[in-house]
């Protein structure tokens, strides 16, 4: 009798690990929730140079949001599994939280936002620097959520900081651009 090869199955983590580690951009060092943040502002770059002016910014709505539910589905789904391998609370490996969350300012921004490649960049830059910041500071209610277990306490604060971030790109974006 031939000796039969078995595969064993992979643990449900190793199936998501890439998506939870946005690709390992979660492995790199120092800064990966920096790295993790860059991925949507990316996307939302690329898609301004690819489209007519007038349809970019509900083209990157609709990315953003696809990322973001995405991305948020991934940290709620592989949150526990993620804790236990990284044998840590919100692991600083885990930076699909991160993903989710600079996607929110990202979204619904104004069409003269994007008039140019320089209030373009400008913009993305800008709302990638205020949820870097509000995700460092973690502001009420994100210091406090963040506790709650698994995949709801990874990706809740991130979330949190979008919001705050989202709030100060639309008043100074509409405020510069009327």
């Amino acid at each position: 009798m031939k000796p039969h090869l078995q595969i064993p199955a992979r643990p449900p983590l190793l199936r998501g690990v890439r998506l939870i580690t946005v690709f390992g951009l979660g492995l790199v060092r120092p800064a990966p929730g920096t790295f993790g943040s860059l991925p949507p502002v990316f996307l939302a770059w690329v898609l301004f140079l690819a489209l007519p002016a007038a349809s970019a910014p509900a083209a990157i709505t609709i990315t953003m949001l696809l990322v973001l539910v995405v991305f948020s589905l991934a940290c709620i789904m592989q949150g526990d599994a993620a804790e236990a391998k990284f044998r840590a609370k919100d692991p600083s490996s885990v930076v699909a939280d991160e993903t989710a969350g600079q996607c929110i300012p990202l979204l619904f921004l104004p069409g003269a936002a994007f008039a140019s490649p320089t209030l373009a960049a400008f913009t993305l830059v800008f709302a990638f620097l205020c949820f870097r910041a509000f995700d460092i500071i973690k502001p009420w209610p994100a210091n406090q959520l963040q506790r709650l277990p698994g995949g709801w306490g990874i990706l809740i604060d991130d979330l949190i900081a979008g919001l705050y971030a989202a709030v100060m790109v639309q008043v100074v974006a509409r405020g510069m651009l009327g």
